[in-house]
Order: structure tokens, then C-alpha cells, then sequence
């Protein structure tokens, strides 16, 4: 049976110039390079600039997105920016990104989905694309979380780094398998029981201000490694595929321990995932999409490869996606 399915066009990224290594934090912290690297695999993460906004960053990487694609922005009829740190309360950020890509027609919204952003927006991009409302979604996902952190809390500063990523998807008749190109299933889950141990402290209809991230970490990690692991053998039993089927598995970029336990309960093994945390730090709803193009970029992630996309955030919110490049 045929149908149509998200397949992808294109994909990019951008980093803001500045790099912030872990020894910067030691003059002012009680931590180290050594502490940081140990416990989380981060050893530096890019900062924007002052005066550098959300959507500078989402619009780069949509420019180099439809660039890898060889299209224009006119030819893009839906925009879905994934992020927590939106440039204003209102409008969305995505519009920003219609108009700076010449998008004249068609829709742009943002999705807020913290760090599993990217993936309910690729899972809303396919359902659109599915439902005939469009044929070329934009599905970025792009934070500057450098403006949500406590500079004193060194549980948290030391995580988090900002940048974006973006990929084009565009409708194409399959045969409908497990073979195809494209998005082949997607999971999504919530769970607003647990909405203490990873939230921000602030918002404009409770305190009138942005707010400062703060997280329970123990929690946090313990939650992470079951439902990541859980719902990633739920998208592959989705899918009709098993874990050996998988070329790459592209996660959530947090922390170096949640990713190597999530990969051996979901049976597979540390060669076949797609690390950048090292250099980029978490990124939020960035974070998959900014491993994906960079790992397309050199030559690891290549067309027909199945890659498992999987992610955690405040909510709790979590999903996966499979996806053959």
C-alpha cells in the first residue's frame, strides 16, 4: 500500500562564534574540567552574543537547510520552530523564520516541547504532510537557554549551551514499508505529574518574568533512562523494525551517562550513536536536530540509513522518532 511520508530534503545547523570551555566556570564555581567531564561528557558549549536572539540562530540554520536542499525559501509551505526560549511571548518565533526565508505563503508556529521539541515537531511536520495540509515543512529546533540559566548553580550552568538545528522534509509517495525513506513512526508521551523536578521558575501569567531553569537531576536522570529506553523499543515495534535494523542512533545530547544507559537498555551499542555533547553541550530542542546535520555533514550519517531519534524533557515530555535518511 502506498502512501506519502516526510522524507528529508536538507538539513543545518548553526552555533553561535563564542565557546565557552569548562575552565571558565572553575574561577568562579567550586567545579573543574575534570568534574564537568566526568559526570556529564561536556567540555565546552557555544553562547550567543548579546543582542543575538532565538530566531538569528533558527533562521541560519533554515538558510543552510534549504541550501543543502538546493530549494528556496518560497518553495516551503509550513515552518515549525521547536523552542523554550522563544524571541517574544508572542508572535512565534517561527514567523520570524518565514519571513527572513522568503516564505510568502503557507503557515510558521512554534511547538514547546523543551527538549523533546524536535521530535513533536517532526511528528507534527509528518502528520501535516500525511494530511495533504503541506508538502514542505521547515522543522527547526533552536534555543538560547544561556538566558534561562542560574550563573551560580553549578548543577545546572555547566549543562547547558545554545545553537539550532533544522531539517527539511518533504512529501513523497512510498511503498509504505519498513524500507522506505522518511519518517516511518513516531511516539509521543507526557506526563505533568512530574513537573517539579525540571521547570522554570517564571513565566508571564506567574511571575511576569522569563525565570531561571532548575532541575532535580537524580530524578531527572532515573525518569530519562526507563522512558527513553521504553519508548524507543516502542517506536521500533511501531515501525516493524528491531534494534539490529539500526544505523545510528541520534539522542537527546544531556549528559553522557543517561545516553550510554539508554543505549544498553535499548540494545544498542555506543558505535552506533551520534555524540556532539561534548562540544555543544545540551541545546535543548537543538540538540537532535544539531547532531543530525553535523553528522551528515561529515559523512557519518548517510541516505538509506535507519536512525533512531529519541528525547526527554520538562513536562516530563519524551518521544522517539525512526527515521530512514
Amino acid at each position: 500500500m502506498s502512501l506519502f511520508r516526510a522524507v528529508p530534503l536538507g538539513c543545518g545547523h548553526y552555533l553561535p562564534d563564542r565557546v565557552m570551555e569548562n575552565a571558565e566556570f572553575a574561577g568562579r564555581l567550586d567545579t573543574s574540567d575534570e568534574w564537568i567531564c566526568a559526570r556529564t561528557g561536556i567540555r565546552r558549549r557555544h553562547i550567543a552574543a548579546e543582542g543575538e536572539m532565538t530566531s538569528d540562530l533558527a533562521i541560519a540554520a533554515a538558510k543552510r537547510a534549504l541550501a543543502h536542499a538546493g530549494m528556496k525559501g518560497t518553495e516551503v509551505d509550513a515552518v515549525i520552530v521547536a523552542t523554550a526560549t522563544p524571541d517574544q511571548t508572542f508572535p512565534s518565533t517561527a514567523t520570524r523564520v518565514q519571513h527572513a526565508i522568503g516564505m510568502k505563503t503557507g503557515f510558521a508556529f512554534d511547538i514547546q516541547a523543551v527538549c523533546a521539541g524536535f521530535i513533536f515537531g517532526l511528528a507534527n511536520a509528518d502528520a501535516l504532510i500525511r494530511a495533504a495540509q503541506a508538502r514542505t515543512v521547515m522543522v527547526i529546533g533552536a534555543e538560547t537557554f544561556s538566558r534561562i540559566l542560574d550563573w551560580e548553580d553549578r548543577s545546572t550552568c555547566v549543562l547547558f549551551g545554545d545553537g539550532a538545528g533544522a531539517v527539511l522534509v518533504g512529501a513523497q509517495s512510498t511503498s509504505g514499508t519498513a524500507d522506505d525513506r522518511g519518517v516511518l513512526a513516531t511516539c509521543l508521551h507526557s506526563d505533568g505529574a512530574h513537573n517539579e523536578i525540571l521547570y522554570v521558575d517564571g513565566g508571564p501569567s506567574s511571575t511576569g518574568a522569563a525565570g531561571k531553569l532548575r532541575m532535580q537531576g537524580r530524578e531527572v536522570f532515573k525518569h530519562a533512562v526507563a522512558k527513553l529506553a521504553d519508548v524507543s523499543h516502542e517506536v521500533l515495534a511501531k515501525a516493524g523494525v528491531v534494534a539490529d535494523d539500526i544505523d545510528w542512533v541520534v539522542p537527546h545530547q544531556a549528559n553522557i551517562r543517561i545516553i550510554e544507559a539508554t543505549a544498553k537498555k535499548a540494545g544498542v551499542p555506543m558505535e552506533k550513536v551520534i555524540l556532539t555533547l561534548q562540544d555543544h553541550g545540551n541545546t535543548s530542542a537543538a540538540s537532535i536536530p544539531l547532531a543530525l546535520s553535523t553528522a551528515v555533514g561529515d559523512g557519518r550519517i548517510r541516505p538509506g540509513d535507519l536512525l533512531l531519534m529519541e528525547a526527554i524533557g520538562g513536562g516530563l515530555v519524551w518521544g522517539a522518532a525512526l527515521l530512514r535518511w
